[in-house]
């Protein structure tokens, strides 16, 4: 962890309102309109160990998107999915909703299309704020996520080929770093370190929790 994220503001120890975090959010995360501007990816599941070399193939790096969907109650929640136990990869995480980014489509309509599709969530209860980095995961893909706000009368219908459950988790844990593990594994025969956040039995961790991470340290880093 880096010295100078291991804090957290004094709101983020208890309760924190959807208020408070889109007034933050919108000084700090990079405006959607500059979206793939980067000439590198300045994030994902390497930083830990500040290393690509674990990625499948790193000259074939396909665009994606995901909605980081933000509760707007009295106390901020995040909405997160898990994945169906019957996909043929990553069953069962957590996730958010996304997928990859059409041709002709920008990262913000990419976004609101998966979550639709996945989720049934109304592109009308969305009001996006900004986005973070994009952030390069060990399968191959450049991920955007996209931030946005959500009204809390929002409604869902799964699609449940791909999306087995979806929960709300409040923002304050998830922005707190006393929550934030580093834990490792091997992976194609070196071990790698990764971010995961265990709540109410569900786990969170690999890029879903890096993406987290990198919020926080948008958001809230000094």
């Amino acid at each position: 962890m880096r010295p100078d994220l291991a804090f957290a503001p004094d709101n983020l120890r208890g309760r924190l309102t959807a208020k408070d975090f889109a007034a933050a959010a919108a000084r700090k995360l990079l405006p959607l309109a500059a979206a793939g501007d980067e000439a590198a990816d300045t994030d994902g599941d390497h930083r830990p160990d500040d290393a690509r070399p674990f990625i499948v193939d790193p000259t074939n790096i396909r665009p994606a998107a995901v909605l980081v969907p933000v509760i707007a109650r009295e106390e901020a929640m995040l909405l997160l999915t898990q994945r169906s136990h019957e996909l043929a990869v990553h069953a069962g995480q957590v996730a958010f909703p996304g997928g990859r980014i059409e041709p002709g489509e920008t990262v913000l309509e990419a976004a609101l299309r998966e979550a639709h599709e996945e989720i049934g969530l109304a592109a009308e209860l969305v009001s996006p704020i900004g986005r973070l980095a994009p952030y390069l995961t060990g399968t191959g893909f450049r991920v955007t996520p996209v931030v946005a706000l959500v009204d809390p009368s929002y409604s869902l219908s799964l699609n449940t080929l791909e999306v087995a459950a979806a929960f709300e988790v409040p923002l304050a844990f998830l922005m707190n770093p006393v929550n934030h593990e580093l834990r490792a594994r091997e992976v194609r025969g070196r071990m790698r370190r990764f971010y995961a956040m265990p709540w109410d039995g569900r786990d969170i961790w690999g890029a879903t929790a890096g993406m987290i991470r990198a919020l926080y340290e948008r958001v809230y880093g000094r």
